[in-house]
């Protein structure tokens, strides 16, 4: 039996990685499957634990108000090497591009253990954009020994970084395992577009490369849409972020068609999403997630490490110009064949059985 530790501590890690721990679980006699969370987000983490019935073995609660990269960053390095110190496992299994990706996937190294790194190979080629998120994962593919790429474009990627071929496996994308795990089960909505909307608009924005001036003005756009189309409602989970809540607050609130929440839980967020005309969202996980809904969907940011949901024609980029935003929000909302077009495009992402994928690879690996 070999022992596999999942190291995550973010939602949107949790999220993809659950359908892998859970498909370990199936398997007692070849795994001993162990999971430690870092508390990066620690509210929005919880939920996700809670909905996929997950009990983390070592819960490290890192975060604390008000706490820089590199402080967080040097906590999780030094408590990731503990918890490896004490378990000793065969393997580390990481997901995507956060801190607590990173930190757990260079502990490992340290410690000569192998890394399985979820979601590899996606690239911007810009080391600021998204910040810090690109260079997380170029750091973390430098560390890991199994590569899991969710799309052949990702398979590329590695492969123009001389990763050797033996290394890499296609696997697709995780977040279509959680998201039709998640369809499946009945979900009572804390919040609801009117029943009587024409173009309920689903809205996400929380990227730090975005704060500032970028941000107002996707605001203001937001505020245009709702004010130029009288058949628009927007329904806005807020992150909890000061810089993503005072703008909002500012500019958003108080419009009746305008419904600003607290942050969603996964499964709420997920229905939402299947009943939403179209989606506009700053969101890598959304990006992945909508294709499978036939969500058309705006991505509010200037590069993304996405670009099959482009490509296919299932997304489209717009930034964060005001302009911009509004008059391709209102081609989608007016132009038929163009909705049409991008709602049918497919995804990309793969079918539902990444999870199962990666574990058998483990297990090839492993034994």
């Amino acid at each position: 039996m070999k022992r596999v530790l999942t190291i995550f501590g973010t939602r949107p890690e949790a999220i993809k990685l659950a359908p892998v721990i859970l498909e370990l679980g199936r398997h007692p006699d070849c795994f001993e499957n162990l999971v430690c969370v870092t508390g990066q987000h620690r509210e929005m983490l919880d939920q996700v634990l809670n909905w996929f019935q997950i009990q983390p073995h070592y819960d490290l609660n890192l975060m604390r108000p008000n706490q820089g990269l590199s402080e967080f960053a040097a906590q999780a390095l030094v408590a990731v090497d503990q918890v490896l110190d004490k378990v000793q496992p065969d393997v580390v299994i990481v997901e995507g591009d956060t801190t607590t990706v990173i930190m757990a996937a260079l502990a490992a190294f340290y410690r000569r253990i192998r890394v399985a790194h979820v979601e590899a190979g996606l690239r911007t080629r810009d080391r600021y954009n998204p910040f810090p998120e690109e260079i997380n994962r170029r750091m973390t593919g430098a560390l890991a020994t199994y590569h899991f790429a969710p799309t052949p474009r990702a398979v590329a990627d590695l492969r123009a970084e001389q990763v050797p071929e033996t290394d890499i496996f296609l696997t697709g994308n995780t977040v279509v395992d959680a998201l039709l795990m998640t369809m499946r089960r009945p979900v009572k909505l804390e919040y609801d577009f009117s029943a009587d909307t024409r173009f309920p608009i689903l809205v996400t924005a929380h990227r730090r490369e975005n704060f500032g001036a970028p941000f107002e003005s996707l605001c203001l756009a937001l505020l245009d849409i709702v004010e130029r189309n009288p058949e628009v409602e927007l329904l806005y989970p807020v992150h909890l972020n000061p810089n993503v809540r005072e703008p909002v607050t500012r500019i958003l609130s108080g419009h009746e068609r305008i419904r600003l929440t607290e942050p969603l839980g996964y499964e709420q967020l997920v229905h939402l999403m299947a009943k939403a005309y179209l989606i506009l969202t700053d969101s890598g996980g959304i990006q992945e997630e909508a294709p499978v809904l036939g969500k058309p969907t705006l991505v509010l940011r200037e590069t993304s490490e996405r670009m099959e949901a482009v490509e296919a024609g299932t997304a489209c980029l717009v930034g964060t110009d005001r302009n911009r935003i509004v008059t391709t929000t209102e081609r989608l909302l007016y132009d038929e064949t163009v909705y049409h077009k991008m709602s049918h495009a497919g995804s990309p992402f793969g079918n539902g059985d990444a999870a199962e994928r990666i574990v058998d690879i483990l297990h090839q690996k492993l034994s």
